[in-house]
Parts: structure tokens; C-alpha cells; sequence
């Protein structure tokens, strides 16, 4: 009669699949939250008592158990609530930077078109320098091939051409 009893308030691992409505992963998850360790029989079988498998469905109740309307209805609108900040907080950021750099930036056109300028001066100056120097090294020469005869006077060298 004991035997009996056992046998009516134990459950296989397929039957408590049936009872559940679920795989073995889950029912190995539902263990772990329940802190139930299944038995096994003398034959090596595995098998889990009745009030184990109320246990595990009251879990896989609360598992899956639908938020009442009132917290479901104050969770997304929170959420809504953060998303909603955090995308203005964004925009603001975004207008910030955006009106702190074009301030910065506004005098730039002007300042690179007055570095161009600059620039080509500086190119033309250099050449006026580079043909003044070929004057210089001209006159120079002309100047070396007059020899002073006194009183104030000079002669001509001719030159020599090599």
C-alpha cells in the first residue's frame, strides 16, 4: 500500500513534460529556481513527487505571469518618459554644439580668403626679390669693369669673355 502511494505521487520527468508544457531545458530552470533537486529511484530512474511539480508550475505560473494592467500600463509610459528625454537631451546637445561651432567657424571664410591673398603677395614678392638680386649682380658687374683715373674720372674696362 506504501509502494502504491509512492507511485501515485511521483512523476516522470515525460510526464511532468506533459504537466508543464515544456521542454527539459525548462524544467531544468524551473529546478534551479525552486531549488529542486530531482530524485532518483533505485533503478537509476528520475522521477519528481507531486508537490515538487505543484511547486514548479506555481513558478512557471509566476514566470510567466502578465503584469497587472496598472504596472504594465506605468512601465512602458516611464519608459516612453526616458526615451523621450533622452532624445531631446540629444537634440539640445546636438543644436548646442552645432550653434557653438558655426560662431567659431563664422570668421573663417573671410580669414582663409585673406590667407590666400597673402599668400600670392607673398609668391609676387618673392619673384620681384629674385629678379632684384639678378639686377643687383648686373649692376655689380657693370659697376666692377670702371676703373678710376682720378679727378673724379673712370674709364671703361672691356670684358672679358671667356
Amino acid at each position: 500500500m506504501l509502494n502504491q502511494d509512492i507511485e501515485e505521487k511521483t512523476l516522470s520527468p515525460q510526464e511532468v513534460r506533459k504537466i508543464l508544457k515544456t521542454d527539459n531545458k525548462e524544467i531544468v530552470e524551473l529546478c534551479r529556481h525552486a531549488s529542486i533537486m530531482p530524485k532518483k529511484n533505485s533503478k537509476g530512474q528520475t522521477y519528481f513527487s507531486y508537490d515538487e511539480v505543484k511547486n514548479l508550475r506555481k513558478i512557471q505560473a509566476q514566470k510567466h505571469k502578465i503584469l497587472t494592467p496598472a504596472i504594465a500600463a506605468k512601465q512602458p509610459s516611464a519608459v516612453m518618459n526616458i526615451l523621450n528625454s533622452l532624445k531631446t537631451m540629444e537634440t539640445t546637445l546636438t543644436d548646442k554644439l552645432s550653434q557653438v561651432i558655426d560662431e567659431k567657424l563664422e570668421g573663417m571664410d573671410e580669414v582663409v580668403v585673406e590667407l590666400i591673398r597673402c599668400k600670392t603677395d607673398n609668391e609676387t614678392l618673392r619673384q620681384k626679390i629674385v629678379e632684384l638680386n639678378k639686377e643687383i649682380y648686373q649692376l655689380k658687374n657693370d659697376l666692377s669693369s670702371y676703373k678710376s683715373v682720378g679727378l673724379g674720372f673712370y674709364k671703361k674696362k672691356e670684358k672679358q669673355i671667356w
